[in-house]
């Protein structure tokens, strides 16, 4: 069978203020028709940037093809990407080659409804019109799981959650059944259970369609369930290629073997009673964590926490609805320790920690930080606040300031609060660079200078710079690659053995979780439906919905891949309830010691 995609010695280069950089060196690899090859390697390995010259997207980011060749099966006709003209790209671009982009907030238009993104390309490559792309556009939305579909066509990208943006951009790149999707990075900002579904769809439609997938993710689990081939980078070179049977169970390549030894795998704490560092090839053995915080006084109490987003319609713009975010919300974090909020995209895991610091303001409810009550804290008080508790963004792009350097950026906090100046905020500066596994030299960077983790690394290394007692991390190491992930995640073990820092854990990846947490609360349309201890949550799950949780964390085994089956789900309750409407409060039952589940409440 001839390749639909054939890479041949790309060289892809960027000048930056520093002169030129490769970025991507002599890569060579091909895609045959139905197959999945998934890359994978660390973040600025040349992974995105090889995926964005396949589409000739690279350009418009400053890089330049330097040389190689990359021949694309088009359906007129075998063709040299690299030397396409304008005209014949435009024809290729979401229509026979579809890409899920990494960051979706920066891929959709901010000033453009969902509807109208979604029915622009349908028009364009498959001259539908209004009413049928519209209605085309409700299918797609369903497909991958968006409650309420014909709604979301009217909002903006703003107005949706991260994993639901993401599910948006999904949908876009398969709205014209491409004959290749390049997926960078699809399902970093999904929950398991939407990523099993989504995972699912491309299965069923590569089989169904012959599409063929090239696939860009650092979670080793999902290369060990979708890939047939598997292409390892590092530091823009192809270091190792071939059956993903092969690659984990004899990998060949000392950076191979380290990728695969830093993925935490989901069961490997069950018998440790609190988090534990892991362990990273060629780096020295690490002490295990003391399990005695469990008799910590609480630095932060949330008491029936809810927060409400009114929904307007009508000429006037009168309240008509409101959505249910967050509904009567209460745990306790007690100091040097992680509790984890999980749950499913639009759950309101986010809304939650975002509510915890003001910035969005709760409609009800007490938030109690080391003895002060916030919820009543005028501006001045509010900001002083914000010291002791910061928050690192789902969203790294969006969290930065693209137009001052990276250097700036981590100051500002420091200069703000006057905890530092002149060379010691400088020397400041560069240990929290270190810190993160950042090289010195990218102080003088910009943001998109940088790939999605590196961003992130700078948006962690900010919110430590003031020395807050509590850091709300949401998604804080989803768009990191495994290796880094790991530095990361020691990283966070290592502040919160010195410092004392307490954690409250953001995140849809069970295997970090469970490797990071000393407590769980496991959300579920604004709610806590189970909350508890960690070893408790995952040895004994009570609710369906977490039992469903972790039936669905994928396995990074390709011997024990499981065939995905899109389920046919019944509709996805809504949040949205008209004004006026009054939930009923939680009920919780003891299933052991701190450890509870609910059993009355929501709707």
């Amino acid at each position: 069978m001839s390749a639909l995609v054939d890479i041949a010695g790309l060289t892809v280069g960027f000048r930056t203020a520093e002169g030129p950089v490769t970025a991507v060196a002599d890569v060579s690899f091909t895609v045959a028709p139905g197959e999945t090859v998934c890359v994978v390697g660390e973040s600025g390995s040349g992974k995105s940037v090889t995926s964005l010259s396949l589409m000739r997207l690279v350009e418009f980011g400053g890089g330049t093809i330097l040389d190689g060749r990359l021949r694309f099966d088009a359906a007129s006709g075998p063709l040299d990407v690299a030397q396409a003209d304008d005209a014949t790209m435009r024809g290729l671009r979401g229509n026979e080659i579809g890409m899920i982009f990494q960051e979706p907030m920066t891929s959709l238009n901010p000033v453009f409804t969902i509807g109208r993104q979604m029915a622009d390309g349908l028009r364009l490559h498959r001259r539908l019109g209004r009413t049928a792309a519209r209605a085309r556009a409700v299918e797609l939305l369903r497909e991958v799981r968006i409650p309420e579909p014909e709604r979301r066509l009217d909002q903006y990208p703003h107005e949706l959650s991260g994993g639901m943006r993401q599910r948006v951009v999904i949908a876009m790149a398969m709205a014209c059944r491409p004959r290749l999707l390049i997926a960078d990075e699809p399902t970093t900002a999904l929950d398991v259970t939407i990523q099993a579904e989504i995972l699912a769809l491309i299965d069923r439609l590569k089989r169904e369609t012959g599409m063929a997938v090239l696939f860009i993710t650092h979670d080793m689990a999902v290369v060990a369930q979708m890939a047939d081939r598997v292409v390892v980078m590092r530091r823009g070179r192809v270091v190792e290629t071939g059956p993903v049977d092969r690659i984990f169970a004899a990998p060949e390549d000392a950076y191979t073997r380290a990728l695969l030894a830093a993925v935490p795998r989901l069961g490997e704490m069950a018998d440790r009673p609190a988090p534990e560092p892991m362990h990273i090839p060629g780096a020295p053995a690490r002490a295990a964590r003391r399990a005695d915080a469990a008799a910590a006084a609480p630095i932060l109490e949330v008491r029936n926490l809810t927060t409400r987003f009114p929904v307007r319609t009508g000429p006037l713009r009168r309240v008509t609805a409101n959505v249910h975010a967050v509904e009567d919300v209460s745990f306790t974090l007690a100091a040097g320790r992680t509790l984890s909020l999980v749950g499913e995209s639009g759950c309101g895991k986010s809304t939650t920690g975002r509510s915890l610091l003001r910035l969005v303001e709760p409609t009800s409810g007490e938030i109690v930080l080391d003895g002060h009550e916030i919820t009543a804290l005028g501006a001045r008080d509010l900001r002083r606040m914000r010291r002791d508790m910061q928050m690192i963004f789902q969203d790294p792009f969006a969290s930065l300031n693209p137009h001052m350097r990276l250097a700036a950026q981590v100051a500002e906090p420091m200069r703000n609060f006057g905890t530092a100046r002149g060379g010691e905020l400088t020397d400041r500066v560069a240990d929290l660079f270190d810190r993160v596994k950042l090289p010195r030299s990218f102080l003088t960077r910009y943001p998109h200078e940088l790939s999605g983790g590196q961003r992130q690394r700078v948006a962690i290394a900010r919110a430590l710079s003031v020395g807050p007692k509590v850091i709300v991390a949401d998604e804080a190491v989803s768009a990191l690659d495994v290796s880094v992930q790991a530095q990361v995640l020691n990283l966070m073990m290592d502040l919160q053995a010195d410092l004392g820092l307490s954690f409250l854990f953001i995140s849809h990846d069970m295997a970090v979780v469970e490797r990071v947490s000393h407590d769980v609360a496991v959300m579920y349309l604004g709610r806590i439906v189970e909350i508890g201890p960690r070893a408790a949550i995952f040895a004994n799950p009570q609710h369906p919905y977490t039992r469903m949780l972790l039936a669905s964390v994928p396995v990074a085994d390709p011997t024990r891949r499981r065939r995905f089956e899109q389920a046919d789900a019944a509709p996805i309750p809504s949040p949205v309830h008209p004004a006026g409407h009054l939930p009923p409060r939680s009920e919780y039952r003891d299933v052991a010691p701190d450890h509870r589940v609910l059993v009355a409440g929501g709707g």
